[in-house]
């Protein structure tokens, strides 16, 4: 773990922290720092103490691999993998409020109405970045979300566990289908991949670890999208994460946005196909 902090002329500072994905998730990192801020106000102890126990995701024996998980498949390079080098991407951020998710909404089946902000946004930047791309019909392309596992288990993980309790569910589509098919598509098979992370899943993926030598994700034809935290390996792809964070626009409405990578030619059409869903 490193912290760096620079101290201002004014009397202020800048704090900024990094960590080792080995140590903690997210979710723990933000319970490390919100400890930090309350002993540097005077608390003798943090409101939430801090949980060790990593035996409570240790690997059975024997490991039972009982669910898929593509986004552990072998890596096969192919001809179209959608992985870019900086100096061709364009970042762009979007700003979804009120208006934008009521025009998105319109895509959405009846028999999938109570999906979340998060699932429509997801399936909507999936199917967009698909077309962007051009691949070809036949193309596996990837989705990965990371999901928050500590409520998953019974009995729940204990308030304070600061280890990784992460999962990232993938679905996968046939390129011609997440173009030519509607919105519910890409919205029915991220519901589902959802609805799959239980604890046996969770089970199922420590084990795969023990079975597969931590094995690597599978980063081609792959998209990331995340609303808890910018899921990383130990090197930046360019053009495969995206993070949704809560912002507020010029107007004082409330509303997520979302950064997105992409070459120039694919960014252009990605905000043609996006304003074609939003008009």
């Amino acid at each position: 773990m490193v912290i760096y902090v620079t101290r201002l002329l004014c009397g202020g500072f800048i704090f900024t922290s990094g960590i080792n994905h080995t140590i903690c998730d997210a979710i723990g990192n933000a319970q490390f720092l919100i400890a930090l801020g309350e002993m540097a106000q005077g608390a003798l102890e943090p409101s939430v103490l801090p949980v060790w126990q990593r035996e409570l995701l240790y690997a059975r024996d024997p490991p039972q691999i009982t669910f898929p998980h593509p986004e552990y498949d072998d890596v096969v390079n192919t001809k179209d993998n959608h992985i870019f080098a900086v100096n061709e991407m364009a970042d762009k951020s979007f700003f979804f409020g009120p208006t934008e998710m009521s025009a998105l909404r319109r895509f959405v089946p009846e028999n999938l109405d109570m999906c979340t902000t998060f699932e429509v946004l997801t399936a909507c930047l999936w199917r967009c970045r698909t077309i962007a791309l051009e691949p070809s019909p036949e193309e596996d392309m990837r989705l990965i979300f990371p999901i928050n596992a500590r409520d998953k288990f019974n009995p729940r993980i204990p308030v304070g566990y600061y280890g990784n309790c992460i999962v990232l569910p993938c679905v996968v589509s046939k390129a011609r289908d997440l173009i030519n098919k509607p919105l519910g598509h890409a919205l029915e098979l991220i519901k589902k991949a959802k609805s799959s992370a239980t604890e046996e899943y969770v089970r199922s993926t420590v084990d795969l670890m023990v079975v597969k030598g931590r094995a690597q994700y599978k980063f081609d034809s792959t998209f990331v999208v995340s609303n808890l935290w910018l899921a990383k390996d130990d090197k930046d792809i360019p053009g495969v994460f995206s993070n949704c964070m809560p912002s507020t626009n010029e107007q004082g409405e409330r509303g997520i946005v979302v950064i997105v990578g992409l070459p120039f030619p694919a960014m252009e059409k990605f905000v043609k196909q996006l304003n074609i869903m939003l008009e």
